[in-house]
């Protein structure tokens, strides 16, 4: 599963790169599996930009890609808002018609963009008739519109394939629409222009789907055209909103908030939170440590100027004493007797002495599950370099992780075995929360077992929602002013005795609810960085660390954006 987000992921890079370029706007970028710009979702609604990766090629997303730029473009959200009409079947193909104007915009120096957005279509199309939709009367009479009206504002042809297909239905059509198609492709540079002409095919379009209902359902018919009239009728009367694309999460987003069941646990008798260091043979250790500063000394990581930036990040300005003889300030009377000796003497002031300080504690989360294996050098050398900079800085740091005691569940496993595996039993595994170095602990001290982090055999399942809540437990019972959390984590949570048990996703919605309840007490910052996958569907504030980059400044860079000051806010 992991590995389909993370081909998703990719796929969404790559096409964010080219709206941006084609929208000539800096700001759009997928996050969450949806179109923002900057941290607001752009509202797009079109049903042939919703691809999958499986049933749907590459171009076909490139085609979704520079179908967005150019709706982002050349519409105007608020002007097509306001003449939007209320009514649901009609809302939609008044959607689609607008996406189908500013497609229509695409520049001839563009014949590439030109080319996807044609093959989206057909795959589209072709999906949509291959599915069984136009084997009832609304579902071809709608597909007909569709293909009518894009050849006509795109003046391209029809899909091939199914021309013969919807011959009738656009001759049913022809006396209905003319007026109405003509305009559209008339008035295609005038969104203004345009929405009557689209106003009035949405409008007719949708009573002729209505009475073709109404005529269906006087006749009897098979169980399979009952259920595509159905799917058909769910699409057009569904409520649009702000999401460019479905998400594409691992689960729901279901009881966020304390909203539905609780989470639950089948049992804490074997959960553990230990120190990681002892966990690993001395020799072994140290062995682990060696490579890890073979690793540091290759990357030419500069710790002393990333301490420094991060004091000038975290510090605070804090009253350290006065500073006297000074030529402007606060009277000190102490040096009045020398303005009587000496009349022309100028440093008879003070000045409040302030010192930069960071009153801060920040605690590095480490997800320990089998996917992040592959990772583990590149993470551990860059909390390694961050926690000897955030020392250096006055930073209180701690390095902590977790993982699971075993694999499929373990000893709770077998304890809902013999209990008669009642149903939905809740997380059911060895929950292991593990202390690489303490806030107590200083840097040269706790070296040793931060190297523990390169341990395969600790590596296991992920339960990062109740991980979360215990290192933020940790961080509240500090006593510094600003207090921060930072995940880092490959993906979703994932421990597969769990996900066999429950019929709900629950360890992804116990997250995403201690997520949004430590947002709202506001005691503890929340963030992540996701290795090499965009976290922000799990965390609303999140980074994206490149790991095919060459180790540098450029990943502190990303981590000091994450958790600066304008960040929080």
């Amino acid at each position: 599963m992991k590995g389909g987000v993370r081909l998703q992921q990719r796929v969404e890079e790559l096409c964010g790169a080219a709206i941006r370029a084609l929208a000539a706007d800096p700001l759009l970028r997928f996050r969450g599996r949806r179109l923002v710009r900057g941290d607001r979702p752009v509202a797009l609604h079109a049903l042939h930009l919703a691809p999958s990766l499986e049933d749907d090629d590459f171009t076909s997303f490139r085609g979704v890609a520079d179908g967005l730029a150019l709706r982002v473009a050349f519409s105007d959200p608020a002007l097509h808002a306001r003449m939007a009409p209320p009514v649901p079947y009609e809302r939609r193909i008044f959607d689609l018609l607008e996406q189908f104007r500013a497609e229509s915009l695409v520049a001839e120096r563009w014949p590439g963009a030109r080319r996807n957005l044609r093959h989206r279509h057909e795959q589209w199309s072709l999906a949509f008739h291959h599915d069984g939709l136009t084997a009832t009367v609304q579902g071809l009479l709608f597909y007909a519109a569709v293909q009518v009206c894009r050849a006509r504002v795109m003046a391209e042809p029809v899909v091939e394939e199914t021309e013969d297909r919807i011959e009738s239905s656009r001759m049913q059509l022809a006396p209905r629409l003319g007026v109405a198609l003509a305009g559209l492709r008339r008035e295609r540079f005038d969104q203004t222009a345009y929405a009557p002409h689209a106003l009035s095919v949405a409008h007719t379009l949708a009573t002729l789907l209505a009475q073709a209902d109404e005529a269906s359902a006087r006749q009897p018919a098979a169980q399979v055209d009952r259920e595509r009239r159905l799917r058909l009728s769910l699409w057009l009367q569904a409520e649009t909103g702000d999401e460019a694309l479905p998400a594409a999460d691992a689960g729901r987003r279901d009881h966020v908030g304390g909203a539905g069941p609780p989470y639950r646990i089948f049992t804490t008798a074997y959960d553990r939170v230990l120190r990681a260091g002892p966990l690993v043979r001395a020799e072994l250790l140290a062995t682990y440590r060696e490579r890890l500063d073979t690793l540091a000394g290759a990357s030419g990581l500069n710790v002393p100027r990333l301490a420094r930036e991060f004091k000038a990040l975290l510090a605070l300005p804090e009253r350290d004493g006065w500073s006297g003889a000074q030529e402007e300030g606060v009277v000190d009377g102490r040096r009045l007797a020398q303005l009587v000796a000496s009349p022309t003497e100028r440093r008879l002031f003070r000045q409040e002495r302030q010192e930069p300080t960071a009153d801060c504690v920040l605690a590095f989360l480490v997800d320990c599950s089998g996917s992040m294996k592959q990772h583990m050098e590149t993470v551990a050398l860059l909390v390694d370099a961050a926690a000897r900079a955030l020392e250096l800085a006055g930073v209180t740091c701690e390095v902590l992780g977790f993982s699971t005691g075993d694999w499929n569940g373990g000893r709770a496993r077998k304890d809902w075995l013999r209990a008669g595996r009642p149903p939905r039993p809740g997380r059911l595994n060895e929950a292991w929360h593990l202390v690489f170095k303490d806030a107590e602990t200083p840097w040269r001290r706790g070296r040793r077992d931060v190297a523990a982090l390169l341990r395969p055999e600790l590596f296991r399942e992920g339960i990062d929602g109740e991980a979360l809540q215990w290192a933020c437990d940790r961080l509240r019972a500090r006593t510094q002013r600003r207090r921060i959390v930072v995940a880092i984590s490959d993906g979703c949570p994932m421990d597969g005795a769990t996900t066999l048990a429950n019929d709900d996703p629950l360890l992804e919605t116990h997250l995403r609810a201690v997520v949004d309840r430590e947002a709202r007490r506001g005691e503890v910052e929340v963030c992540a960085i996701g290795v090499g996958l965009d976290l922000g569907a799990l965390y609303p504030r999140s980074r994206v660390l490149d790991i095919g980059a060459r180790p540098g400044h450029a990943w502190f860079a990303e981590m000091m954006r994450l958790i600066g000051p304008s960040a929080a806010r």
